[in-house]
């Protein structure tokens, strides 16, 4: 003869409860916001952005000479459009508003001629190629597009663009670049990247 048990009340309450805690525990984790302006992984052949920290009421980029930065974020494309930003930059500081980034890096010109370049933000930013500057987007406004127009030697370059957020909540940054005859195209660091021939090295457009 066999004997069925039930099981115990208590028993039927720590099965029930448990799912629910699980339950509970996963709805309550917290997501942690995507980056915008950049990530605080390492991209060694990247743009290397530096965050600082402005007055209240700055109307104009600042001499990031005289400023202290207040972390390190990093990227390979600025393709930032209008957007409402409120999550401030994980792993550096919740600020999303009154903020500059000074970006900087290097980038390699296969084929020498005259590119364009097309630099929208909301609100100030500036375009640098080789320390010199191309495009002033400076002051604060609503998204607005600049371009510029450059004739580049085959090799490296350096680039900065520097950008600055005033008041809440808008943001853009987009840097975008083309050939005469081409389509804009945002500009990415991989898409300009030295090649990995010594030959090729010393002779920018002998793959042309």
């Amino acid at each position: 003869m066999s004997i069925s048990h039930s099981p115990s009340p208590s028993a039927s309450i720590r099965r029930a409860i448990v799912p629910l805690l699980f339950g509970v525990a996963l709805w309550a984790a917290p997501q942690e916001p995507a980056p915008v302006f950049g990530t605080t992984v390492v991209v060694p052949d990247g743009l290397r952005g530096q965050i600082y920290f402005l007055h209240r009421n700055t109307q104009k980029l600042p001499n990031f000479r005289r400023k202290k930065p207040a972390g390190t974020i990093y990227a390979t494309s600025l393709n930032i459009p209008t957007q409402d930003f409120r999550n401030g930059f994980p792993g550096v500081t919740d600020r999303f508003e009154w903020f500059a980034i000074d970006y900087r890096g290097r980038f390699w010109i296969e084929h020498p001629g005259p590119y364009m370049f097309f630099l929208k933000s909301d609100d100030g930013s500036n375009l640098y190629i080789d320390d010199r500057l191309i495009v002033n987007n400076d002051g604060i406004h609503t998204a607005r597009e600049k371009t510029a127009a450059i004739e580049l030697s085959g090799g490296i370059h350096t680039i900065r663009v520097s950008y600055f957020q005033g008041p809440r909540w808008q943001v853009a940054l987009v840097l975008r670049i083309a050939r005469p005859g081409e389509d804009p195209r945002i500009f990415a660091i991989d898409d300009f990247k030295p090649p990995s021939s010594p030959v090729d090295l010393r002779d920018p457009g002998a793959r042309q």
